[in-house]
């Protein structure tokens, strides 16, 4: 990446490396007990294990310990990485250390409960057992609220801060009303939590940008990282100019397409409107694919310093 993306971050060698524990992103549901699947040709996962006849068993057992399962493991890496650090190991000349660990921070709430019990079932859950619907999401915020708390305690932070960002994939399955009635509330939480004040942030794989006012108005998220498919002039005219919006074109386009195909749906995106305002931030929409040639970011690129 810093020797062959052009991108407008440092590039070259480092002072020094920064190495992260990275467990995404299955880290929340493995943490409250999912099992851990290697899927050939894809990134790991868990499959739901949350069942009708199980589901209130899971709540009675209560939420899990901060640092109980894979959230110790995660800690041993860590310690292990500190390791490493101290022994003067180096990479192309440079040293590391110890980056964060998962749990820092949440993949979101609804996110976290599609996994553990499915998306259909959860779905179903709404609708013809509210009760242990809200039980679920209930245990997860809570869960969520004391580990973060403990991990930055842990790290020598504050407990406390005032600006959060609150990711959440799965609500783009929702209505905006089944949103404000289901989920909100547990944002709100989270939000009151660790981003009073604000400005917030999310960041929204697929396509929830029917949500994103509301979000907007009622937890101040002032920045949304964008997935795809999305209308990025309507987004734009939507949220008005004052909100950061980061985006672009399609993974796949950028994997598979041409230089010129790249160039072209990066010049149309930028002169759609989406630049009003000046707070938009070009990128992939919005995960950069194994594979992707070097070729086309640098298209992607130069098309945006062109525009």
């Amino acid at each position: 990446c810093r020797h062959h993306l052009q991108r407008d971050v440092e590039m070259g060698l480092p002072e020094v490396w920064t190495i992260p524990v990275d467990l995404q992103n299955s880290y929340s549901q493995l943490w409250h007990g999912a099992e851990l699947r290697f899927i050939e040709g894809d990134v790991p996962d868990t499959p739901p294990f949350l069942t009708d006849e199980n589901k209130w068993q899971f709540i009675e057992d209560g939420p899990p310990e901060p640092f109980s399962g894979w959230m110790r493991r995660a800690w041993e890496y860590r310690e292990r990485f500190e390791e490493i650090a101290q022994s003067g190991f180096e990479f192309h000349g440079r040293p590391v250390q110890a980056g964060g660990v998962p749990g820092m921070g949440t993949d979101g709430p609804f996110t976290t409960a599609v996994a553990l019990r499915g998306p259909t079932e959860l779905c179903i859950d709404i609708y013809e057992d509210a009760d242990f619907y809200h039980a679920l999401m209930d245990l997860i915020v809570t869960a969520t609220i004391r580990r973060v708390k403990a991990f930055r305690r842990r790290m020598g932070l504050p407990e406390e801060s005032t600006a959060w960002s609150v990711p959440d994939d799965s609500i783009q399955l929702l209505s905006e009303a089944s949103y404000r009635e289901f989920v909100l509330p547990y944002h709100r939480r989270l939000i009151d939590e660790f981003g009073s004040e604000g400005p917030n942030a999310t960041h929204l794989c697929g396509d929830a940008t029917h949500l994103f006012r509301t979000m907007r108005d009622e937890l101040n998220v002032q920045s949304f990282d964008t997935g795809f498919p999305v209308d990025h002039d309507w987004l734009r005219e939507e949220l008005g100019p004052d909100v950061r919006i980061n985006g672009g074109p399609h993974v796949e386009l950028l994997r598979t397409g041409t230089p010129a195909q790249v160039r072209a749906e990066t010049k149309r995106i930028l002169r759609s409107g989406v630049m009003r305002g000046g707070k938009f931030v070009l990128r992939e929409g919005n995960n950069l694919a194994p594979g992707t040639p070097e070729e086309n970011v640098a298209a992607m690129y130069a098309a945006c310093k062109e525009c």
